[in-house]
């Protein structure tokens, strides 16, 4: 079997219910998500167009993920504040926006989007020495 990895970036802000220091408070990332697929190849020699998971998965990131608030569900003040300033780029995950968990979100929707092309892995960049991933 052979992979290949498009990696996308987006920006964007989250905080962390009950976190113990500073990512307790709102704050933004350059996120950089790597999208792993693996297939045999097709008739061209490649596992997927890269340009595929671009428009798939970049314009499903792009619509709901990009300079968005990517919160908690059930963060009630948050929602409650950007309900009142009229934000309307925010995106309920359930539970804490980490990395791990936007990682899982993120391989549940590729997986749905690329179908029936398998992604192995996807690993969210959180800053430029932080990273969490996630196995297909």
């Amino acid at each position: 079997m052979t992979t290949c990895t498009r990696i996308l970036e987006f920006d964007a802000a989250h905080r962390l219910v009950n976190h113990e220091g500073m990512c307790a408070h709102l704050h933004g990332h350059r996120y950089r998500a790597e999208i792993e697929c693996a297939a045999p190849l097709d008739s061209v020699g490649r596992v997927i167009d890269f340009s595929v998971i671009k428009e798939r998965v970049g314009g499903w990131i792009a619509q709901r993920w990009d300079h968005a608030a990517i919160v908690n569900g059930a963060d009630e003040r948050l929602l409650g504040l950007l309900r009142d300033i009229g934000e309307e780029r925010v995106y309920r995950l359930d539970g804490n926006p980490t990395a791990e968990n936007i990682a899982a979100e993120l391989l549940k929707t590729a997986a749905a989007l690329l179908a029936p092309i398998r992604v192995v892995r996807v690993r969210v960049w959180e800053t430029p020495n932080c990273y969490a991933e996630v196995l297909g």
